[in-house]
């Protein structure tokens, strides 16, 4: 009802204004008849009262006008005094000779209406609808719904509060009151130490990772800290989930460790199988002036059995690091594993079952054969000692073809055809902290004197060193699985392999023949240069590359062997050879060393027709090398 009665009367005073402008325009109208009727008002009043009678009724409209107006003015000074004011207080309009009695109209009246003063003093109104209402904590919603972690913390690093990501972030549907060092753990410094920091203004703006448990699981987060500023001001700190990241970069450390421990090992065995070379040679050659009834003789045999013991293993390193020599052929692994059932059998014992399952055609590989199943063996012994009361271990094979690549751990395997084997155990499985380290050198879950700890590498770096993938998964309590990736040969001809030196039998025919003996390890150049020359060679030694060449240069140099250690200060050894080829096609080539064949395969062309052999090689391998390859001179 009052909007109601507030509308009728804005309608009155428009009426109003309509009235005052109907007596104008009645003055206006009546000037105009007169003038119009001008004749005829003559003819009827006479002149005088023809202009008499206009001019009163123009009289009478303005006198009409004139009370109106009077009236008009009376009745705004009866009006009070208006001042228009924001909700406020604030002043925005005020009528004149407003004082401070005043009446204000707010424009948040409890109807919802507004005054509208017009400049000829008629008051209107209009709906106002009122603003919304700004929250008090608007800002604390806000940050309640970031996606970043926020925390508030006192001087102490108790948490105040903790925003929705927080609270997910380190698993706890309530944080207030709780030390931050008791939710995180510094890796490099205590988190105590990093808060007094940031209190005493003393930090920096470098953040810093911490160490968290949620849900029994280890995380990582990535915390900033900053001091509020003003007296009394509070820590904030910024959490970010830095979990993925640190275990990327665990995984690229274990890589390049592995990577690390592989080169110390490989370097350690080229050392040793320089060492043990010069040791079984010279043994070698005691032994031909001792009989097998001198007292002195077994005691020469035992120094040589061992010589052999830590070759074989110096040999477990090489395949560790994947610098030893392999001799790959292509064959089935059905017919491998066949031949081999009947030794792991013995291995197992009586506690543990082998079941064997052979895969349905499967696919040749090309492999080394005697190393594929030092592999198959060493993962069957690991098996059989994690079953110490008796259990099965499982041995399958199949055909499989990745349409994409597999991604598993830190590895991925190319798309392409594959023969997968798998050695499946029901021991006492692998701890999770412990998988990434079964494949190291020299680790071992076993107790002192039961395991070297190399029997897992070494099936590690000779699946590497074939081209193929090796990966474990285990349940504690449950039992072991390894599975074993190896591509499937492709048929395609291949260039040969050097040929590698086999234990032959010594050719009866005595062979002449100028060597030129290279090595710089002076102990293994005097027994091969001995072991040569007992055999009726003529042999000429070079300590490097260089200083071969230079007797190459020598007047009536002429040579039908080349003997030379591959691995050299300066020009090593497929170095030097290629240089002096030309000048010598004909001449014959022996390369030696103690790490694998394809130790020198650095791009360059290979020499053709270059024989291998392997460190520690004995007496009798390296002459009837010697004698084979100047046959063919």
């Amino acid at each position: 009802m009052a909007v109601t009665s507030l509308n009728l009367k804005q309608a009155w005073q428009h009426l109003r204004l309509g009235l005052q402008s109907a007596s104008g325009f009645a003055v206006l109208l009546l000037i105009l008849l007169t003038i119009a009727l001008w004749p005829e008002l003559r003819q009827v009043f006479g002149d005088v009262l023809a202009l008499v009678l206009p001019l009163l009724a123009v009289a009478f409209v303005l006198g009409i006008a004139a009370v109106q107006a009077r009236r008009r003015e009376k009745r705004a000074t009866r009006l009070p005094p208006l001042v228009l004011s924001d909700s406020d207080g604030n002043t925005l309009w005020s009528s004149p000779g407003t004082g401070s009695a005043a009446r204000k109209i707010a424009p948040d009246n409890a109807l919802g209406l507004a005054p509208l003063l017009l400049a000829d003093g008629t008051l209107l109104w209009h709906h106002a609808p009122p603003a919304p209402a700004v929250a008090k904590n608007s800002i604390l919603d806000l940050i309640e719904l970031l996606p970043v972690a926020i925390l508030s913390l006192d001087n102490e690093g108790r948490i105040i509060s903790a925003n929705s990501a927080a609270r997910i972030l380190l698993g706890a549907d309530d944080l207030r009151g709780v030390l931050l060092e008791d939710q995180a753990e510094g890796l490099g410094r205590s988190m105590r130490e990093r808060i007094a920091e940031a209190v005493a203004g003393e930090i920096s703006r470098r953040s810093e990772i911490a160490r968290c448990q949620r849900d029994g699981q280890e995380m990582y987060v990535q915390i900033s800290l900053m001091h509020e500023a003003g007296a009394g001001g509070n820590l904030i700190a910024v959490l970010s989930d830095k979990t993925e990241l640190k275990t990327l970069e665990a995984q690229f450390v274990q890589s390049q460790k592995m990577q690390a421990v592989g080169q110390l090992a490989g370097g350690v065995a080229h050392d040793f199988n320089n060492l043990l070379t010069a040791i079984s040679g010279h043994v070698d050659l005691l032994l031909l002036r001792h009989e097998s009834g001198d007292p002195d003789y077994g005691d020469l045999i035992q120094i040589r059995q061992n010589a052999m013991r830590a070759a074989g293993l110096v040999k477990q390193l090489l395949a560790f690091s994947r610098k030893q020599t392999l001799q790959p052929k292509v064959l089935n692994m059905m017919d491998t594993l066949s031949e081999l059932a009947h030794l792991l059998n013995r291995l197992l014992g009586e506690k543990v079952t082998l079941d064997i399952e052979y895969g349905d055609a499967l696919w040749p590989v090309r492999v080394d054969e005697r190393q594929m199943e030092q592999v198959i063996m060493n993962l069957v012994v690991n098996a059989r000692d994690a079953m110490p009361s008796g259990g099965q271990v499982s041995i399958s094979s199949q055909n499989e073809t990745l349409a994409q690549p597999l991604r598993r751990n830190r590895a991925i395997v190319p798309a392409g055809r594959y023969v997968v084997l798998r050695v499946t155990d029901t021991g006492c499985g692998i701890d999770p902290d412990k998988l990434d380290k079964i494949f190291e050198p020299f680790f071992t879950t076993k107790r002192i004197g039961e395991g070297t700890g190399l029997g897992l590498s070494t099936a590690y770096g000779i699946i590497k060193q074939t081209g193929g993938y090796i990966f474990t998964d285990s349940t504690p309590g449950k039992g072991t699985s390894f599975t074993i990736y190896l591509p499937a040969h492709s048929f395609a001809l291949s260039a040969a392999p050097m040929k590698a030196s086999e234990p032959a039998q010594a050719r009866p025919e005595v062979i002449k023949g100028r060597i030129l003996l290279v090595e710089d390890e002076a102990a293994v150049r005097a027994f091969a240069a001995r072991a040569l020359r007992l055999r009726g060679f003529d042999v000429d030694e070079a300590e490097s590359g260089e200083a071969a060449l230079a007797m190459l240069d020598s007047p009536g140099a002429e040579y039908q062997l080349f003997i030379s250690d591959v691995i050299m200060p300066g020009l090593d050894g497929p170095g030097w050879v290629r240089l002096a080829k030309p000048r010598f096609p004909n001449t014959q080539v022996v390369f030696m060393s103690g790490y694998a064949e394809d130790a020198f395969n650095d791009g360059q062309p290979s020499v053709d027709g270059a024989a291998f052999l392997a460190k520690p090689f004995s007496l009798k391998d390296l002459t009837s090398l010697a004698s084979e390859k100047l046959a063919q001179a």
